[in-house]
């Protein structure tokens, strides 16, 4: 959710910004969308893109259903092992449409589950998702950015939770994750106030993996860390994953029993056979991905 008054003149004429894919990217498909690009920029890596300019890529149900359908083509796909989520240099996204949201009645948004479906990345996807966030992450777009695995973004990067100001809550976890990651009063502070943070200030409170002072750093270090982690077996990758994502879920005992017994499992991978003796050998890895 944001306060940003998207039908406003002055929002209406921002210029179309250059897209974020790089020059060497290439179309990942022949599918269509109307509110976000898909590309596949480096081998094993494979990026979405919030693409609605005008309203600076506020979110919206067309918006996310395409989203979705994207991350599972790549979550699918063979030939990807990590996402990357971007938007515009502008804004990542500066919230959800509130010209979607402001008529709908209680009984309207509980018995559709409105919003449900904005967070079926955070269960569906089983590849690394990481958040390349330049501009406006407000409301709805900083909760996305909270939902990916990994967060990068600039120094001006512009995050926040301002939903109080518009007589309402955080709805897709922000009241949840913003805590998680940054601690109860902090969380509070920014909640109950709306007030806005910067990438800087995300960075130091743990919010963010590491900040960039240009959108053009931002975006050539998340592609160097993509493919960084595309260069790993997916098995490996997968269970890395999946074993810090659970530390959010259990207490440190059943989280170190979890993890260890996730360990275990991957003996019986020919991928730890092959890195252990690669690492043994001095030599590169062939990973088989099984």
């Amino acid at each position: 959710m944001n306060t940003f008054r998207f039908a406003r003149p002055a929002v209406a004429k921002v210029p179309f910004q250059r897209s974020t894919l790089p020059r060497i990217a290439r179309a990942y498909s022949s599918k269509s969308y109307e509110y976000i690009l898909t590309s596949t920029p480096k081998p094993g890596v494979g990026q979405v893109t919030l693409n609605r300019p005008k309203a600076l890529n506020a979110l919206c149900t067309p918006l996310i259903k395409e989203l979705n359908e994207a991350l599972n083509d790549f979550n699918a796909s063979d030939e990807t092992s990590v996402i990357i989520l971007t938007g515009s240099q502008k804004a990542f996204a500066a919230g959800a449409d509130i010209k979607e949201m402001a008529p709908l009645t209680f009984s309207e948004a509980y018995t559709k589950a409105f919003i449900e479906s904005w967070s079926l990345l955070t269960t569906q996807v089983k590849k690394p998702i990481i958040a390349a966030v330049s501009g406006h992450a407000l409301g709805g777009g900083c909760e996305l950015a909270m939902m990916c695995d990994l967060l990068y973004c600039t120094d001006t990067a512009n995050f926040g939770q301002p939903e109080v100001k518009l007589g309402t809550i955080p709805g897709a976890g922000g009241s949840q994750r913003l805590t998680h990651a940054i601690g109860k009063s902090k969380a509070m502070e920014l909640i109950l106030t709306g007030k806005s943070f910067s990438g800087v200030e995300a960075e130091k409170w743990g919010l963010a993996a590491r900040t960039f002072p240009t959108y053009d750093a931002l975006m050539e270090e998340t592609l160097k860390l993509a493919e960084t982690i595309a260069g790993y077996s997916k098995v490996a990758v997968q269970a890395c994953k999946e074993v810090v994502n659970k530390s959010q879920d259990l207490g440190l005992r059943d989280g170190v029993e979890f993890e260890r017994r996730v360990f275990h499992s991957l003996f019986g991978s020919q991928d730890q056979k092959i890195g252990m003796k690669a690492f043994a050998e001095k030599k590169k890895p062939e990973w088989t991905h099984s």
